[in-house]
């Protein structure tokens, strides 16, 4: 693609922003009608053509006229002809402007609120596909506000951000929306979605203002009753001036912000607008008639729910767009609310979705590169070779880690039990130690001991593997963090930093665990009454005097004897326990020495084939989940 351009129809005003795909500089922002913030409007004449913006809202003899339209997509199915027409005239003037040409490479990214689903989604971008426009995306407008605000030098948030827990509050003409995003995922919450509150109610509540304070209120009502086109028209006035006002408060408190509409229907009619201090408190704080409450208290109401739905984990950050984000009282109640949320507003908080959507489609168009690089790496066999190359310190890591722990509470527990006579023969040991080796092995207190020897064996692995993945990063214009390895691992708990807990999972590298199993059990069990307690004169034998078994029956015969025998339990205590303790440490380092030893056989090449392909695979999907950070940004 050459170019992205993203429409931010809204249901008050729309905006249209492009981004060449090899553009430095921010997106633009295209007029319509030499505008580039325009009304949300359209009007049919008899002669069936369109109009567009304020042209279309006090046009006479019109055939058709329809505005504020969108907020109404969700109830009422003829709202998609007038949501095609307009959108078929603002595709017209972008042709004829020239800032769209036909059969170029180019696509839209087209913005809906955060609460529309997959299918609402779907029969969204239809309509704009029957208007005939080039290949659309509709991408969640508290999404592109949120991808607006990463890329904005003015911003400068940095990447960072995409894993903090952050608050998008867009605040439309008629609605706002509520999105929150943690590790680039959208969360479900109870006030998700849309809130039937908009700055369209205050621009209406100015005119109802200004239409009580005339001298013919009942007059404009009745012109108000008769003609659409005309109070479409005087509560557009009272919009604008009520923008011109939150532009500049601190001038208009020295200076009249006023202005007089001349409403020209059988005579003429003055109507004067005025915004202060007074009417400014008026806005937020009245009882509005077609809300039942004040703006304020409806929002702040919205903000709380919020609250109480996100409660464990709070906004680090929160995203401010849309055009009524520029009233300062916005601001204090959000922070009212949100006491430690860091507030992020552009200067332009009514472009940021047009400007965020266009920017999706470039992103968009890296990641399908980076995605087909990453996927070139895994599908390389790099990653195999360098697990290769480094995975017999892993065993021995492991292994280190574990035979000491094994033996303190698995073997002796099992020599304490036939100590007491709870196993009747030495012999009976192997079957104990056989089964609750493998169960120690596979439980969480042998994750843990493995967790640490595990992350300190990943460091080196993970700095090796960013040699390959930086260039791919960089390349895309991507932070070379995103695919480290490295900077995500916690050698503390060996946690990937992401939205999956565990990812490396050490509970799944089965086939050291299984090494580690049959080694143990080999040099444990057969005979494992004696490999545990017997090591000459400081073992069992000294214990209780069988130097008379050894006499008559021979070593050999007496060590098989002994294993059958049901011995009292007076004569077992005798086994002191520092004995056996003593026996351990012995035994620990021949255990450790065993298994380095078998790592030379050719059970070592098939359990490393298994390992490397194991481990290899977790690393892999570990970049997948990584990767995935990145493009949050589409949703």
């Amino acid at each position: 693609m050459d170019r992205f351009y993203g429409f931010d129809l809204g249901d008050a005003e729309s905006a249209v922003a492009r981004l060449n795909k090899d553009a430095a500089d921010a997106p633009q922002m295209l007029e319509i009608k030499d505008r580039q913030s325009f009304v949300t409007s359209y009007a049919l004449t008899a002669d069936g053509q369109i109009l567009l913006g304020e042209e279309a809202c006090y046009a006479p003899e019109v055939s058709r006229r329809a505005l504020r339209f969108k907020s109404r997509f969700l109830k009422d199915p003829a709202i998609q002809a007038d949501v095609r027409a307009f959108a078929a005239g603002v595709l017209g003037e972008l042709y004829a402007q020239a800032d769209l040409i036909k059969g170029e490479d180019c696509c839209f990214y087209v913005g809906c609120p955060a609460g529309w689903d997959k299918n609402t989604r779907e029969r969204y971008r239809a309509i704009f596909e029957r208007a005939g426009y080039p290949p659309t995306r509709i991408v969640s407008e508290s999404r592109a506000a949120m991808v607006s605000a990463c890329q904005s030098r003015h911003l400068q948030v940095g990447y960072d951000i995409l894993s903090k827990p952050v608050l998008v509050v867009d605040i439309g003409s008629s609605t706002t929306d509520f999105a929150y995003i943690v590790g680039g995922k959208e969360k479900e919450f109870e006030t998700s979605g849309e809130v039937a509150l908009g700055g369209g109610l205050m621009d209406e509540y100015l005119l109802e203002m200004a239409v009580r304070n005339s001298k013919q209120p009942d007059v404009i009502r009745g012109i108000f009753e008769k003609s659409e086109a005309w109070k479409n028209y005087c509560e557009f006035k009272a919009r604008r001036l009520k923008e011109r006002y939150y532009q500049d408060e601190a001038f208009w408190q020295d200076n009249p912000c006023e202005e007089t509409v001349l409403i020209r229907y059988n005579g003429v009619h003055r109507l004067v607008l005025k915004m202060d201090a007074s009417v400014a408190k008026k806005l937020c704080e009245d009882k509005l008639p077609s809300l039942g409450d004040s703006f304020k208290r409806v929002f702040m109401d919205s903000l709380k729910r919020v609250q109480e739905s996100i409660e464990k984990l709070e906004p680090e950050f929160i995203f401010l767009t849309g055009g009524v984000s520029k009233m300062p009282p916005v601001h204090e109640w959000v922070q009212e609310v949100f006491q430690d949320a860091v507030l992020i507003s552009s200067q332009e908080p009514e472009f940021s979705v047009a400007k965020g959507l266009s920017y999706s489609g470039r992103i968009d168009e890296e990641m399908r590169a980076f995605r087909q690089e990453l996927e070139n790496l895994k599908d390389s066999q790099i990653v195999e070779k360098i697990v290769e190359e480094n995975i017999r310190d892993l065993y021995m890591d492991v292994i280190n880690a574990l035979v000491d722990p094994i033996l303190e509470e698995v073997a002796e527990p099992i020599f304490e039990r036939w100590r007491e006579g709870e196993i009747p023969r030495l012999q009976d040991t192997d079957e104990a130690l056989m089964k609750e080796i493998p169960a120690f092995l596979r439980s969480e207190r042998a994750a843990e001991l493995m967790k640490k020897p595990i992350a300190a064996w990943m460091k080196p692995v993970a700095r090796e593997l960013e040699t390959y993945t930086m260039p791919i990063c960089t390349g895309h214009h991507i932070p070379y963090k995103a695919l480290s390895l490295s900077g995500y691992l916690s050698v503390e708990d060996m946690q990937i930093q992401l939205d999956s807990k565990g990812l490396f999972a050490v509970g799944e590298i089965t086939w050291l665990i299984d090494s580690i199993i049959s080694v143990l059990v080999g040099l444990l069990c057969g005979g494992s009454g004696l490999a545990l307690i017997s090591s000459g004169p400081q073992g069992m034998l000294a214990g209780i005097a069988a130097s008379l078994l050894v006499l008559a029956l021979g070593k050999n015969k007496m060590e098989s004897a002994l294993l059958k025998l049901k011995l009292p339990r007076p004569m077992r205590r005798l086994v002191p326990k520092g004995a056996f303790r003593g026996r351990m440490k012995a035994l620990s380092a021949d255990i450790k020495k065993e298994f380095y030893e078998s790592l030379k056989t050719n059970q070592y090449d098939e359990m490393t084939e298994q390992m490397v392909e194991e481990i290899s695979g977790q690393i892999e999907m570990c970049l997948t989940k990584m990767a995935e950070v990145v493009e949050i940004p589409l949703g």
